[in-house]
């Protein structure tokens, strides 16, 4: 069941990647409904977006903590 939350986060960071502040939120949310390993999963995933996405780099600030 936890391995689909995660899926589907990332599911839902895909499509909002075009809006820097809808993913911001999106990326809050995943860190309070997730697993500390599913965290560190989601921080390689959104690092390869931010790669593509440059402008989603203001949102890294959220997985620092």
């Amino acid at each position: 069941m936890a391995r689909a939350m995660f899926e589907y986060t990332k599911t839902v960071l895909n499509k909002v990647s075009f809006d820097t502040n809808l993913f911001c939120k999106e990326v809050q949310k995943a860190l309070q409904r997730l697993l500390p390993y599913e965290i560190e999963e989601l921080k390689i995933y959104i690092q390869s977006l931010v790669h593509e996405n440059p402008d989603l780099d203001q949102c890294l600030i959220y997985l620092k903590a």
